[in-house]
Formats: structure tokens, sequence, C-alpha cells
């Protein structure tokens, strides 16, 4: 399991997070949802290891190794995934070589170019992606619908074991809310094991998704947590009401 236990963050001296408790067993969606500020993104860049999020207490788990002081790209080795809310653009890097770098370091596996190519196209294609992705550098001049669909290709072809989605539907028109759902649900059935954290402000994404779990952060805690009739109940009375 993926295990958050006590976590305490503090982003230069100031507290975000208060003490997050959260468990993620292989193979479930757990959304979270709650009002900005409440720490949302901040648990997701801790999780991923970004070094200006500083851990003041608690600890994190990925199947009973502690990752509280690893780097990120050795969390990303042992399994752990992170899409962004804003992907950074690379410009003069194509996706290919960026997939294909990051696949033989997940894998240990050094396929030749037209291999990968090869197996980068049947991805895009299961995932009725567009195939000019491929030879394009990394979101460099993507519309925001382009972007969100290239972290869910770099979640399919890299396999994690745990995924965090941070507002992965963000931006997004309904059209394309529904694809990268859809794409998600894909990922899903080719990897049912994987855990996956659905960071989101809005009920739409979650009408495509299996959510198995609903959790509502506030003021940098889990405040409750519920089926996917929760989302509901938030959307009729607001945060306020809990």
């Amino acid at each position: 399991m993926l295990v958050i236990s006590k976590l305490k963050v503090v982003i230069e001296s100031k507290p975000i997070l208060s003490g997050v408790d959260l468990q993620l067993k292989p193979g479930e969606l757990v959304a979270i949802m709650g009002p900005n500020g409440s720490g949302k993104s901040t648990l997701a860049y801790t999780l991923a290891g970004h070094p200006g999020y500083k851990i003041a207490g608690g600890k994190i788990k990925l199947n009973g190794q502690v990752l509280n002081h690893l780097s990120p790209d050795k969390r990303a080795k042992a399994g752990l995934f992170l899409g962004f809310q804003y992907p950074v653009a690379v410009a003069g890097v194509d996706l290919q070589n960026l997939l294909r770098q990051a696949y033989r370091s997940r894998f240990n596996l050094n396929l030749a170019p037209f291999e990968f190519r090869d197996k980068l196209k049947a991805k895009i294609k299961a995932l009725k992606l567009d195939t000019s992705f491929i030879d394009r550098s990394v979101n460099d001049g993507f519309s925001g619908g382009e972007k969100k669909k290239s972290e869910i290709l770099q979640l399919a072809i890299l396999k994690p074991k745990y995924a965090i989605l941070d507002e992965i539907d963000s931006g997004l028109d309904i059209d394309a809310v529904k694809i990268v759902a859809q794409a998600i649900n894909r990922v899903r059935r080719d990897n049912p094991k994987i855990g996956i954290i659905l960071i989101t402000h809005y009920q739409r994404i979650l009408d495509y998704l299996a959510v198995d779990r609903v959790a509502v952060m506030k003021a940098g805690r889990i405040i409750k947590e519920g089926g996917q009739g929760l989302v509901s109940q938030l959307e009729a009375s607001g945060y306020g009401g809990l």
C-alpha cells in the first residue's frame, strides 16, 4: 500500500499540512477534493519529493519502504508517478526520447529507438490519442488538453505502482475531460493493480470514473472520507457544510 501517516509539511517555515492520514491500496482510485489552499497540491508535490516542501513530521511509505528522504528519481524508480497540474514545456526535447530514457531508467531496459517507437505508437493508438505527440517537443506549444493527454500517455508507458494526478482535468473543455477520463480508465484496465490519487475540484471527471473513495481536505488535513455520494453532497452544500 501507499501509506501516508500524520504527515506534516512546511514551506519556507509556514505550516501547510498539519497531519494527513491516507491509505491507498493497489487498484484503488481515491479522489481528493477540497477548497483552494487546503493543501491538495502540497500533498502531491510532497509525495513526489519536491525539495521545496519540507516534511516536519509523519511518514510516507510505499509497500513498506519509507520515502521521506528519497530523491524524486528514486521515488519514481520505486513506482511513484506525479501527473502535473501545470506540465512544463521542454523545448528541443521530443516526447519520444524523453519517454524512452524514462522507460530505460524505470525498467532497466534499453530498447532500440524503433522498438520503443512501435511500443509508443501502440499505446497512443490504444489510448486514442494523437500520434503527432511523439515527434513534438515536450509540451512545447501544446494546448491545455494536449498537455494533460501527454501526462496520461507517460502514465501508461511508465506503469507506476501508484500515481498522483494533480488536477488532471483543470482547464479542459467537456470533450477533453471525457477523453482524459477514458484514457485513465484504459490505463486502469491495462494495469489493474495501479493505485491512483486523483486531485480535483469538479464532479465532471468523476462522472466517468469508478471512484473507490472520496477524501476531503481542509486546512491541511483530511476531514472526511466517503463514497462517490459524498461528491453530490459537496456539490449541493459546498465545503462549509462539513
